[in-house]
């Protein structure tokens, strides 16, 4: 761990640093030392990973695992996953030994006022996105003070130049994989003998929502499937305050 991480991880928790502290402390840290940096500074109680169990999912859970497998995953069952992706939850739940994941859905009455046909993902994806996604966060990030998610610069787009540590609103957000490459997420996998999203090889290379994930063909971002044919690249919890 390098020295400044080291000190972070150290610390008491009764005076947390700020988020500019701590990203200039991480800023070259390797993925597990800014979760265990995390960890220590707000606790396993003000702590949870946020997680879609994507294509890339188990890495980012798997260096969790490795520093503390109680950690709370919260996990965003929308209501038009695929039934792959809800499989592949529970595959890396046992693989993993994951103790605490919370699958969290949208509010029933929020999708009888704002969504009683089902076909909101067509006409606001937007709002489709905010009470099926954003919403459901915010209130499962009650009881926090931080979260981490696996969000890496090499995805570009708002991507490109996100933080290692930031500020969402009241809460700290730890971005652990921002520095990381394809090939040393592939490395991880390929280490822990990782399975793979099961569409993966059928060619969705990110996967979100059925109505709004598509294939990707050689040569497009990895993302070109999200909102095809759409200005929208983001489903908003990373581009809207959760607090």
């Amino acid at each position: 761990m390098n020295a400044m991480a080291t000190q972070f991880a150290s610390q008491s928790t009764s005076v947390l640093p700020t988020a500019d502290e701590l990203d200039r402390a991480l800023r070259d840290a390797a993925p597990a030392e800014i979760i265990a940096a995390a960890l220590k500074t707000v606790g396993r109680d003000q702590l949870a990973v946020v997680s879609s169990f994507g294509t890339e999912s188990a890495a980012l859970l798997k260096v969790m695992a490795d520093v503390d497998p109680a950690i709370p995953v919260i996990f965003l069952d929308t209501g038009w996953l695929f039934e792959e992706t809800l499989a592949y939850r529970d595959t890396l739940i046992a693989r993993l030994g994951l103790r605490d994941v919370r699958s969290i859905k949208p509010l029933e009455e929020a999708l009888k006022r704002d969504d009683p046909d089902q076909e909101l993902w067509f006409s606001n994806p937007d709002a489709c996105c905010r009470i099926r996604k954003v919403e459901p966060l915010a209130r499962a990030l009650k009881p926090f003070s931080a979260w981490v998610n696996g969000r890496k610069r090499f995805q570009g787009g708002v991507r490109a130049d996100i933080p290692v540590v930031e500020v969402d609103g009241g809460r700290l957000k730890f971005n652990p994989f921002a520095n990381v490459s394809r090939e040393e997420i592939k490395d991880i996998y390929a280490r822990a003998k990782l399975p793979q999203h099961p569409l993966q090889a059928s060619g969705f290379m990110s996967v979100g929502c059925m109505p709004c994930t598509s294939r990707t063909t050689e040569g497009e971002d990895e993302r070109a499937g999200r909102w095809r044919g759409r200005a929208k690249t983001e489903c908003g919890i990373h581009t809207m305050k959760t607090s």
